[in-house]
């Protein structure tokens, strides 16, 4: 007898969305371990994304709370990982990010640093490299925490620099104790401490990393993809293969590990759940949410035509494909939002999404606004709608 395959259609999904990842009113957290757990890792390639993305989700936004977890109590840890991007993951999770998707990065790192110390600086090699890590490393350890400038007094080659490109109209100079410092990290030995200025700024001194417990490539490939399907799921074979940046092996063998069991998706397209993920959840309340550049939510599928239409994908993504801020209603991607110099929360809808909606979406905005206070963010990668609502057109 052939097994029915269950069916997840398009409002399934989105009520999924909405509890899972803490975007219901009701489905919101109190801490922001248990944000990034709810929708695996916060995306930090921008610094504010982090704590716009939590404070999102939480119960009482609060800046306060995210330093918390990422400098005090140091729960949630930085890492280059999938998709090379940089993720904010709880200490739990982060050997099995760090065996899966980290190791590898950073291995690619460190053939692409030597190739350019070699070809661009003087005197360097494989060996040199290493005796500098390790007296970068050991500086910190006397240290406790220190800049890049800082630990170059103790360790002077992090003052050498690389001429890239040279004779071409773009050449420039890197140096040589940034990109060492961010193998280190990718490589799971440093981390960044508390930014010296605002928790937007992009200057950080480092410190030590207590090394985690040894976990096996294919058994930490397995929880990741896990995780991934009971905050993302039901996902395509090519939404998971998007979201970590492995091969499509590996996917497919992480996958097989989990058990994954086959639905079907709108438009017949084949999708994956967890064991025992199959029914239905109950729809949460109404919601509406102002999300940030490089959220989670818009950036956690491959395939986005569920949540966003494609007629609105050239005003809210740059070139690169980095989404800007968004504004949601029920599950559902319906325009963009942005602030002001004068610190004024404004935003752009893209249909008629009703009255209720939009006061729903304006008391978000002043919710943001009040957290926010006297801050201002300025997204890292800008997008059309974002720059048409800051220029008040």
């Amino acid at each position: 007898m052939t097994r029915r395959v269950p069916v997840i259609g398009d409002g399934e999904r989105r009520a999924r969305l909405g509890r899972r990842q803490a975007l219901a009113p009701s489905a919101r957290a109190a801490r922001v371990e248990d944000v990034a757990d709810a929708v695996v890792g916060l995306h930090a390639t921008d610094a504010a994304t982090v704590y716009l993305s939590a404070c999102a989700r939480l119960v009482v936004p609060s800046a306060a709370e995210v330093d918390r977890a990422l400098y005090e109590d140091v729960s949630l840890v930085k890492l280059l990982s999938m998709r090379r991007t940089i993720f904010a993951v709880t200490e739990g999770l982060a050997p099995y990010v760090s065996s899966g998707a980290a190791r590898a990065i950073a291995a690619k790192e460190r053939a692409t640093l030597l190739k350019h110390l070699r070809d661009h600086a003087e005197g360097w090699d494989e060996a040199r490299l290493a005796a500098a890590e390790r007296e970068v490393l050991a500086a910190l350890a006397v240290r406790g925490e220190a800049t890049t400038k800082e630990l170059a007094e103790d360790v002077p080659q992090l003052r050498e620099t690389m001429l890239m490109s040279a004779g071409k109209p773009y050449e420039a100079r890197q140096s040589v104790g940034s990109r060492l410092l961010r193998l280190l990290a990718s490589d799971g030995h440093v981390r960044r401490c508390r930014p010296r200025g605002s928790w937007l700024s992009s200057s950080y001194p480092w410190a030590l990393v207590p090394q985690w417990p040894e976990v096996p490539v294919r058994e930490a490939k397995a929880e990741v993809v896990r995780r991934w399907l009971g905050a993302y799921g039901p996902g395509t074979v090519e939404d998971v293969k998007w979201w970590t940046g492995w091969t499509l092996g590996e996917v497919r063998r992480a996958l097989a590990d989990v058990g994954a069991q086959e639905v079907e998706l709108a438009g017949g397209v084949a999708g994956l759940v967890l064991p025992g993920d199959e029914a239905p959840v109950k729809e949460p309340e109404p919601w509406a949410a102002l999300l940030p550049a490089l959220d989670p939510a818009v950036m956690g599928w491959r395939g986005r035509d569920w949540y966003l239409r494609p007629e609105d994908v050239p005003g809210l993504f740059d070139r690169a494909g980095n989404a800007g801020p968004t504004v949601w209603w029920c599950g559902e991607v319906v325009g963009g939002w942005a602030q002001r110099a004068d610190g004024e929360v404004v935003w752009r809808l893209f249909r008629d999404v009703g009255v209720a909606a939009e006061r729903a979406v304006a008391a978000e905005a002043a919710r943001l606004a009040g957290w926010l206070g006297e801050v201002r963010v300025t997204p890292r990668f800008r997008t059309p709608v974002e720059r048409e609502l800051v220029a008040g057109r």
